[in-house]
């Protein structure tokens, strides 16, 4: 009864205020066509069978007008549910009454009872379930085909939201449409009202479960506005996701939509303060992006970009989405030891793609070892990166590479560092460039400058198969011995420029494990340089020269005329096929293996002298152990085959009378340098 009495008020209105004055209008009208427009007045007046026809027209009008005031709308939920569950392939149900009015310039609805069943593949979860639904939309603007929204507003809405292993989405209506990485677009909505609202979102792929309220309420206080809260687990560690906005009063579409959201989680804590420029266009927004965490690649468990390994990190930057792209820009802090800067672009359209510039001031080198799966330690106060040696004296990092990340997107990067902080190996600049597609990473360039000598090569990774296969090919020019062998008593034993190789290709998801399995060939080639007298002697184990001088201290030098050490590498076992070290006065050649997988090595040099001795004990020298700390020594067998000294010249500190026992006046020949490095390529 209420409800027709309001109708009937509603028409009273409308009569008077629109219906009565049109009518005068229209006689007025009429009266002056009829006395100056002669066509009209030689037209026929309607006769009886018109005015019937108008009445019964008018009359139909106003029946039709009656029923949508008096029908009742429950009886479309049926149809309606019916027809939803057949065109987006999901049980869709409206369970509650379902009220419509139309006669007004703002139509509303409401719907309770709504449901959303989940897809075929998730039954057993629905998408949504919502108590109450009520919306209006503004006549005018609907029909200058645009929608604006007086009110939406929800009441205990439940919301659960799942994404598979296999990348497909529940809430996906259109799940045969691709993604455009667009971002949601809603219409204006001036009052957004959510009650008591729950969600739910489950991301297969990435081990990540959240359940959160959501609210959006009118007034003023703490209370007001738009609050997300929400916690549950990322990949097994604790998630805590905060959004807050605003109260949805009023809201214009040019005026920005202030928001603050924050979300830590897998060790990485993201602070984000900014603005929806258009309000209900969630594909563009500008914020201020702060992020730090003690690892960079623990970023995809909570964004789904993969980044390299790193030490803690601290960044910030501003944060900008311009529908399917996101840029992090002019972004500046510290990883590890080093400052790093620069700009990163993601392309969120179909395939996920990642373009990066970056660029350090001064970078501490063992930062950049954690990239290659190093395990790292940053001193607290961030100014300084270690890399110690693994547990058990393991050399290279054994890390595996995270090939299901790499094969999830594309992208490019470009690293520079401008100067290098204070290391053993005397690295003073880095360039670094890679490309992944597909599933297939180049590294080109990968550039070291020394303070003498460069490092320059490239990298192909194969991430496609379970089991990566690398190849790669690096040149070393111009590198200073005294770089790799430490200085003695003040005076480094070894001094001049090496020039190398290497060229190795195999499977193994980490550095170590590609070692173990690779094949291809180590080069390293002295072609001028100076060795202490005292060693070149002790390759050909002169004791009259070697010993003595060594224990006279004496710092004399002898010339290096070449040295070529050539390995050919067979399932991770590294064969010496030529090494030669030639000296003005020592001709040293030897044979051995190096097992790159138990990373230890096994050498013996024979040294032949090019001068003849009063006495010489010949007996070859012997590398082996672990690369780490290899150990140097003489071999006992063959000593004792020539008078059983063994014990005393093994010791070589042994008295230097001792050693006079043989007298060895043979001479070597010069070798071939050119020849050697020929053979060794």
């Amino acid at each position: 009864m209420a409800k027709m009495l309001k109708w009937n008020e509603l028409w009273s209105d409308l009569r008077r205020k629109g219906v009565d004055p049109a009518v005068v209008r229209a006689r007025g009208f009429h009266d002056w066509m009829r006395r100056n427009d002669p066509v009209y007045a030689a037209v026929r007046r309607p006769g009886r069978a018109e005015a019937w026809a108008g009445g019964v027209g008018l009359l139909l009008i106003g029946l039709v007008v009656l029923a949508l005031i008096l029908f009742d709308w429950n009886m479309l939920r049926g149809p309606i549910g019916r027809w939803a569950s057949a065109e987006y392939d999901r049980d869709i149900a409206l369970q509650g009454d379902l009220d419509v009015n139309l006669f007004s310039w703002t139509p509303s609805a409401v719907v309770r009872g709504l449901k959303i069943g989940g897809p075929q593949w998730a039954r057993d979860r629905d998408t949504a379930d919502v108590d109450e639904v009520r919306a209006s939309v503004r006549l005018r603007k609907l029909f200058a085909g645009q929608i604006e929204m007086p009110l939406l507003s929800f009441t205990r809405p439940q919301l659960v939201l799942i994404t598979d292993k296999d990348g497909r989405n529940s809430w996906d209506l259109n799940p045969e449409k691709p993604d455009t990485g667009e971002g949601m677009k809603l219409p204006v909505i001036q009052q957004l009202v959510i009650t008591d609202g729950r969600l739910v979102f489950d991301e297969q792929r990435r081990g990540l479960k959240l359940e959160a309220t959501v609210d959006a309420r009118e007034g003023q206080g703490d209370d007001a506005g738009f609050v997300l809260d929400g916690e549950g687990e990322v990949n097994g560690s604790p998630l805590r996701l905060r959004v807050r906005g605003a109260p949805f009063i009023n809201i214009r579409r040019d005026r920005p939509y202030d928001f603050e959201a924050s979300v830590s989680g897998a060790g990485s804590s993201l602070i984000a303060k900014g603005a929806v420029t258009r309000p209900f266009d969630l594909g563009r927004f500008d914020a201020t992006l702060s992020l730090q965490g003690r690892d960079l690649s623990d970023l995809y468990l909570l964004t789904g970009v993969a980044l390299p390994n790193t030490p803690p990190y601290r960044l910030k930057g501003a944060l900008k989405r311009n529908e399917n792209i996101w840029t992090f820009s002019d972004f500046d802090g510290r990883v590890g030891a080093s400052d790093l800067s620069g700009d990163v672009r993601v392309d969120a359209a179909k395939r996920l793609r990642v373009d990066a510039e970056l660029t350090s001031r001064r970078l501490d080198i063992d930062d950049l070892a954690a990239v290659l799966g190093a395990r790292t330690v940053t001193n607290a106060a961030g100014s300084n990166t270690e890399a110690p040696v693994a547990v058990g004296g393991k050399l290279l990092p054994d890390a595996p590479l995270q090939t299901e990340r790499l094969r999830a997107m594309d992208g490019s990067l470009t690293y520079r560092a401008v100067a290098v902080k204070a290391n053993d190996l005397d690295v003073r600049a880095v360039n670094l460039g890679a490309r992944l597609k597909d599933g297939v990473l180049d590294l080109d360039p990968v550039s070291f400058n020394f303070n003498r000598g460069e490092l320059n090569g490239t990298a192909r990774i194969n991430a496609t198969r379970d089991v990566p296969y690398s190849v790669v090919d690096f040149r070393l020019a111009g590198y200073p011995l005294e770089s790799i062998i430490p200085a003695r008593d003040g005076t480094a034993p070894l001094t001049g420029r090496a020039l190398g190789r290497a060229r190795l290709e195999g499977p193994g998801a980490s550095i170590h494990d590609f070692a173990a399995a690779s094949k291809g060939s180590l080069s390293l080639v002295v072609p001028d340089g100076q060795m202490r007298s005292a060693f070149a002697e002790l390759l050909g184990i002169n004791a009259s020269a070697g010993l003595l001088k060594l224990l006279r201290g004496d710092q004399s030098t002898a010339q290096i005329r070449c040295a070529v050490a050539d390995f050919d590498v067979r399932g991770g076992a590294a064969t010496a096929k030529t090494l030669v070290i030639d000296t003005d006065v020592v001709l040293a050649q030897g044979t051995g293996t190096i097992d790159l997988g138990a990373e230890t090595l096994d050498l013996r040099v024979d040294g032949e002298s090019k001068k003849p001795r009063l006495l010489r004990v010949w007996a070859p020298i012997t590398v082996k152990g672990p690369l780490t700390a290899p150990q140097v020594g003489v071999d006992v067998q063959a000593l004792v085959g020539q008078g059983g000294l063994a014990g005393l010249l093994g010791a070589v500190v042994a008295p230097v009378t001792a050693l006079f026992a043989f007298v060895d006046p043979g001479l070597a020949e010069d070798a071939n340098c050119g020849r050697l490095i020929a053979g060794a390529r």
